[in-house]
Parts: C-alpha cells; structure tokens; sequence
C-alpha cells in the first residue's frame, strides 16, 4: 500500500500541462475542483487515481506510466468547454469529464472535436455519450432509466407494491431519466396503476401543494418514485415524511449515502439502487477490500456509490488501450464496442456502436430503516432497456 500511495502522489502532482511524447500516456480531468459538482466528481476522480497507481505500479499501460493534467471547471458549463481544450492542449490522450451530463458535456464535446475519446465519470444520461456528444464518448455509470426500471420491477416483485405516485425533480437530465425509466417499467408490470404525478424543482423550498395532492387520494400509494438528487432530496424526503406519508419512497442511486440522514431522524421505507455497498456489507469482498483501500489512500471513506464508476472508467479504457496495442481514438473505441458484460470490480459492462452506456445492470437494493443504510436484496431488470425507448 505504500507503494500505491507513493505512486498515487507521483501521478497527481502534475503542476504544469504535460507535453504528449512516446514515453508516457496522459490522462486529462476536465472535472469540478470547486463549486457543487465537486462533491460529486471528487470522489470518482480519486478512485480513478487508485487505478492508474494500480496500473502504473504494474508496469504501466504499453510499456508506459499514465500521467495526468488536471483543470477545473468551476462546476461552469463555459468553464467546462475551457477546461476541456486546456487538458486536449496538454496532451491528453483521453479526456474525463464530470459526473452530469449538463456539466460535462462542454469538455466532451471538445475532446470530440479534437478527435480524442471522453469518459464521463458517473453520468446517467443516455446524451453522456454517444447520442448527446459523440462517437468517441462513453460513461462508466449505469443509465438514470436502469435505475428508475430496476425500482419499480423489484418494488413491484418483491414489495408488492401495486400503486404508485410519480414526483419528478425537473431540474436535471439525470432526475428525468429516472422517472423515465420507471416510466417505460410500470405499464409492462400486471396490475401496477399510477395514481398520480407531479413536479417540482430542486430549488423549491416547499412542496406543500405535492404533498396536499397525496394525501388527498382516497388511499396512501403503496410507493412513491421520487426523481430526485442532492440538494434537494433531502428536503422533499423530510416533508413527504413530516406530512405522516408513509409510503415506501423509491429513489435513484442520486440519494445513496449516510452523510444527509441526520436531517431525516429515523427515516425508514426508503430505498435506493446501488452499484457496490459503502457500508461494509457488499456481497462482493473485493468492494469491501477497495473501501478499505479507499480510506487509506485519501483518509476518508467513500461517501456514495458514484466513487465506483471512476475506478471502472479506467479499468474498461485501460483494457481497451492494451487490446488495440494503441492510444489511437478509433482504435480504442472499437475496443470498447466489443465489451460484452466486461467484467469490472463493480459489475460488468457492455458496450455497443448503438450504445455507449449501460441499459441493463444488476443493482444492490439499499434500504434505510430507522436512519441505517443496508443492502437488503439485489435485482437485474428482466431485459434491457431499448435504446429506442431510452430516447423517447
């Protein structure tokens, strides 16, 4: 472990653009160092790291040692784009983006301009990639729908849940996701009926007349989808609760986490779908063994699920490096499309010339029962999600 940690420190303290050459391959982070998308693209980035030190200590990448030139986007879609050339200017053969769609997407859009392959680090977006950037643009997460689907059939199969209200958070692409996907999930499931719907924004500091609306249906739903992400979750959650609504809540992995539920005493009936547990009971003893390792190289554990997908970003692109024998875009990518059910530390992952995101994951269930997390089940959706339906 010292080793890595020395390797790690080597790797990140990069403080001036690297210039590309035959004797290293360099890794730009177009990501947020400041500003709210931090708390979502610091985490990622950091098991990123473990995996390069990893790689590195190994004998490195065709012979070479991965470098990394990092620039902030100030969680500014302008900044974003700015961020993007300056790594693509320092001689970045791959470029990482934020988590979001909405915020990385300027930086992705300029490593596709420049010809040069981009990951997300954790978006959800069906646009994180092919169908809102380009051919040479992928995401390391799971689709927002997946999410939304995997809740509604597992709620449905193994809660029994047969009514359902609809609250969507417009406020992002990944909260619309979400409740697409349970969208498309409802009608296949026998007898399953919503009996309502409503929006909000993250923003709003009440959804009293949301919550005047449920409790004036002639029955309390046996679930309610809730479509939302921090920061406003925790207050929705905290007056659909403080209304005496004690309906299951389903949500996406956009709430998984201890950090909040203090502000939410005792919160139980709530449900979320992760990648890989942070609570030291996944089924896998190899993401306990990354946690712990997590904790010892940046001195604190990881806070959500979405520290996951940075570390499979550069276990799938570094495969796909070794088996084109180049860093070369085109032959990169058309490794990555031949990914089927890859396997990675936090599940496998497939990748198409459709499709450069994944329609189908098999999902912990975490459920929160008098304010502790805990993975109670898991649960694969019957069939992928088309991607003609993702589009819709």
């Amino acid at each position: 472990m010292k080793r890595l940690m020395t390797v790690l420190a080597a790797t990140t303290c990069l403080t001036a653009p690297a210039l590309a050459d035959d004797e290293k391959i360099i890794v730009g982070f177009a990501t947020a160092e400041t500003g709210f998308m931090q708390a979502y693209d610091k985490p990622a980035q950091d098991a990123a790291m473990i995996r390069i030190a990893e790689i590195n200590a190994a004998g490195g990448l065709l012979g070479k040692q991965i470098e990394v030139v990092n620039a902030d986007t100030k969680t500014d879609r302008a900044e974003g784009a700015k961020a993007g050339l300056t790594v693509i200017d320092a001689g970045a053969d791959m470029v990482v983006v934020s988590c979001d769609y909405d915020f990385g997407s300027p930086a992705a859009l300029a490593a596709e301009s420049a010809g040069l392959p981009s990951f997300f680090l954790c978006a959800e977006s069906i646009k994180a990639g092919i169908q809102g950037v380009g051919p040479n643009s992928f995401s390391a997460s799971v689709l927002a729908a997946v999410q939304g689907a995997t809740m509604a059939e597992w709620s449905y199969t193994k809660k029994e849940a047969r009514t359902f209200y609809r609250l969507l958070d417009t406020w992002t692409e990944y909260n619309k996701g979400i409740c697409d996907g349970f969208d498309y999930m409802l009608p296949k499931l026998a007898d399953a009926k919503l009996v309502g719907e409503d929006t909000f924004l993250n923003e709003d500091a009440s959804i009293a007349a949301q919550i005047t609306r449920i409790k004036a249906l002639p029955e309390e739903p046996d679930a309610i989808m809730l479509c939302t992400m921090m920061p406003g979750a925790v207050s929705a959650i905290k007056q659909i609760r403080a209304a005496g609504i004690n309906s299951m809540i389903l949500n996406g992995s956009g709430v998984d986490g201890s950090y909040w539920l203090s502000a939410v005493p005792d919160l139980s009936n709530f449900y979320v779908p992760v990648q890989g547990s942070i609570y030291g009971d996944d089924p896998n003893a190899d993401v306990t063994a990354f946690n712990a390792k997590y904790k010892e190289v940046t001195g604190g554990d990881p806070s959500t699920q979405y520290v996951y997908p940075g570390y499979v970003m550069i276990d799938v692109w570094a495969k796909a490096v070794e088996r084109a024998g180049t860093t070369e875009t085109a032959a990169v990518v058309a490794e990555l499309e031949k990914m089927n059910a890859e396997p990675t530390l936090f599940g496998p992952r497939t990748f198409t010339s459709e499709l450069h995101h994944q329609n189908q994951a098999r999902y912990l269930i975490v459920e929160t029962n008098a304010g502790k997390p805990g993975v109670v089940d898991e649960w694969t959706i019957s069939a992928p999600i088309p991607v003609a339906d993702l589009m819709k």
